[in-house]
């Protein structure tokens, strides 16, 4: 055989073919003809179906009472050894008696056999309540899992967890007991696809709910901070399992999801008490910017509240036009100083400073022209005595009074009351690392 005849020959797909025997004799349909008969007698639905054999041709007659009774006997047929072919003139009835017997027939068998399991069925389900009463009461032990998770929403989880196990375990024993252990892997790879289903459908509040989760074991603030997260400010009240709760500066409630909390940058003020406020000066061009430097940052450290070490310090900023800008900096304590207030005393206490010197800082200069001359000598006198109530007003030393640099603690009265009010649960753990 040449090679491309052998290629064809494996290339064609191999179809199993009955061999018709040369030599066919009458007992050898006989034989067919009476074995095919004794499978019909043997079932029911099978009693009317006629047989006649010739030449190893299996002809069968007679009635069924649908097609899937008449398909069932030509399959047959065609199973016994020696069957040439079949020819199927099988009539289907389709009567109301024939199809409905069966029917009846299966769920009385089905009654019955429901009737003889439910012993079996009782102990079986008894078995599942049983082990989840016992998984729910476990999870119920809520000291337990308190103890062995870090806080207390991962101990809910693992009780949630433990009912859930206990549940599927007794299921396993149950269907095990059944003899219907086969189930378990349909069920199992069902209750999978639905999770993936369900896994996709609530991604963001199971991205939230992960989030809470992290968040609790990395504690990367405590209750009372004063943090910035994305670009909201306030003071942290709690952290639940669905939102980090902060109360803003003016005393509104600010809920942020944990999902986006564990993905932001966050600005802790309250992590380290030393903090600097800095603001800029701007003196005339023409005045010594250093002499300035020198009297703005001694004028800085006279005050009580301004930290000696590190101590103040100032740098020209930048040049413009008609001005020169000095950066000042200095350091407080918040716990002692209120930061706002201690930075305006500095400005305030520069600024008096540096004009006490002699320093002039100017303003922005417009010119305006005026066509009538005596409405423009009205506004420059109006214009001088405005400034000089002004600077009346601004060296007063009543002003001192009224500025207290103490820290404001209303905010912190207002979110120890929330809390002691609202006992929920609070992720954050005073007794555990900060992150």
């Amino acid at each position: 055989m040449s090679a491309t005849a052998q290629q064809n020959a494996e290339s064609q797909p191999e179809v199993e073919q009955r061999v018709i025997d040369v030599d066919a004799t009458e007992n050898r349909d006989a034989a067919i003809e009476q074995r095919i008969e004794k499978i019909y007698s043997q079932i029911e639905s099978l009693s009317d179906v006629s047989v006649e054999v010739q030449e190893g041709v299996v002809t069968l007659g007679g009635q069924t009472a649908n097609e899937a009774q008449a398909r069932r006997a030509v399959e047959l047929a065609e199973r016994v050894a020696g069957v040439v072919t079949l020819e199927d003139d099988i009539a289907r009835t389709l009567d109301v008696e024939g199809n409905l017997a069966p029917v009846v027939d299966d769920l009385k068998q089905s009654a019955r056999d429901f009737q003889r399991a439910l012993p079996l069925l009782a102990i079986a389900l008894t078995i599942l309540i049983v082990v989840a009463w016992l998984g729910h009461r476990l999870a119920r032990w809520q000291s337990l899992w308190y103890r062995i998770a870090p806080n207390p929403f991962l101990g809910d989880l693992l009780a949630q967890a433990v009912r859930i196990i206990a549940f599927f375990i007794g299921l396993v024993i149950a269907l095990d007991l059944m003899g219907a252990s086969a189930l378990i892997g349909t069920i199992l790879g069902g209750a999978g696809v639905i999770g993936l289903a369900i896994g996709f459908a609530v991604r963001d509040t199971l991205e939230n709910y992960i989030s809470s989760i992290m968040l609790s074991l990395r504690q990367p603030f405590r209750a009372g901070d004063h943090v910035v997260v994305n670009q909201h400010e306030g003071i942290v009240v709690r952290l639940t399992s669905r939102a980090t709760i902060l109360m803003t500066t003016d005393g509104n409630h600010l809920r942020i999801p944990n999902s986006d909390v564990f993905k932001a940058v966050i600005l802790n003020y309250s992590r380290n008490p030393e903090r600097r406020f800095t603001f800029e000066l701007g003196i005339d061009a023409n005045d010594d910017p250093l002499a300035a430097i020198n009297t703005g940052v001694a004028a800085i450290e006279e005050l009580d509240f301004v930290l000696k070490e590190p101590g103040p310090s100032a740098k020209i900023e930048t040049v413009g036009d008609s001005n020169i800008v000095i950066w000042f900096g200095a350091w407080l304590d918040q716990k002692e100083t209120d930061f706002g207030r201690g930075r305006s005393l500095a400005i305030r206490a520069a600024k008096d400073a540096l004009e006490a010197k002699g320093f002039t800082l100017p303003e922005p200069v417009y010119r305006i022209r005026f066509d009538d001359s005596a409405a423009a000598a009205n506004l420059e006198a109006t214009s001088r005595l405005r400034i000089s109530e002004s600077s009346r007003v601004m060296k007063s030393d009543a002003a001192d009074a009224v500025l207290d640099t103490r820290p404001d603690d209303h905010l912190e009265k207002m979110i120890s009351e929330e809390r002691e009010q609202d006992s929920g649960t609070d992720l954050l753990d005073q007794s555990k690392p900060v992150e």
